[in-house]
């Protein structure tokens, strides 16, 4: 099918727009734009100074590419990239990088919901769900299979593993390790994504060994450089290994249950 522009739409003299692409009304496409085949533009979307590809859909009004909000940005040329097959609601705002990195990234497969922010410098890898109103702030990482529910908000530089989940309102300022389920302002763990682990094909065996990793991580009674020594010594699935990759990664520190939480409470999770 051939590309359709909306009479209305204004389509910078540099952008590259890949076949079957179609641009609603009052459409912005700016300077240094790709657009893969199959990807629908909604009505009132800006893009500038992004690569987006194939077979995604803005509903309309979201802003994509904006210039970083950072005092030290001085209009360097920075960019924001995106995959395949991702859903962006109305009025998301996707920041492109800053000087620190120049790139803003977002992977396949992700949906952003209505007013979702993700800011500069971020990384989003794959299957990412951000609930209304859920907004990352710049240098934010968020691992694959995500899920930041609506209202909830991530410091800048902090990381959110695979498979973690953010709790409504929630306020993550350390690091969210793979796999949990984490609530609250100054959001810690309260259990572990077990729907989601099931949901996506892990084994007994696999989340049995999640389960006993976050249990040596947090309610041993043991430094946490001490926990990792132990597990590592241990024969676990790359799965559960990588939980002690994260923690090792760590600049932020690692957000810890809170000292009267049980053992794995996560009610209605298990």
């Amino acid at each position: 099918m051939a590309t359709k522009i909306h009479p209305t739409a204004i389509v910078h003299a540099s952008a590259q727009l890949d076949t079957d692409v179609e641009l609603g009304p009052y459409v912005v496409i700016g300077d240094d734009v790709q657009i893969g085949a199959g990807t629908y533009v909604g009505p009132h979307c800006i893009i500038e100074f992004s690569t987006i590809g194939r077979n995604n859909q803005f509903t309309g009004a979201a802003y994509i590419g904006m210039p970083p909000q950072d005092y030290s940005y001085h209009g360097e040329h920075t960019r924001f990239t995106m995959g395949d097959n991702n859903i962006i609601r109305e009025c998301v705002s996707l920041h492109r990088g800053s000087h620190a990195t120049s790139l803003t990234s977002i992977g396949s497969g992700c949906m952003l919901m209505a007013n979702s922010h993700v800011g500069h410098d971020c990384r989003l890898g794959d299957n990412i769900i951000m609930v209304n109103s859920a907004a990352a702030a710049g240098h934010v990482h968020i691992g694959d299979r995500a899920l930041i529910s609506g209202l909830a908000g991530i410091h800048q530089f902090t990381r959110i593993g695979r498979f973690a989940m953010v709790s409504g309102g929630g306020m993550a300022n350390q690091d969210i390790i793979p796999y949990v389920i984490a609530q609250g302002d100054r959001a810690k763990p309260v259990g572990l994504n077990l729907v989601g682990m099931k949901r996506n094909g892990f084994s007994r065996d696999t989340i049995k060994s999640v389960k006993h990793v976050f249990k040596t991580l947090f309610f041993r009674g043991l430094l946490l450089k001490d926990a990792i020594a132990k597990l590592r010594g241990e024969n676990l699935p790359p799965e559960a290994a990588l939980m002690l990759d994260f923690c090792e990664g760590t600049k932020r520190g690692i957000a810890r249950p809170r000292r009267n939480a049980g053992e794995l409470p996560a009610p209605g999770n298990d």
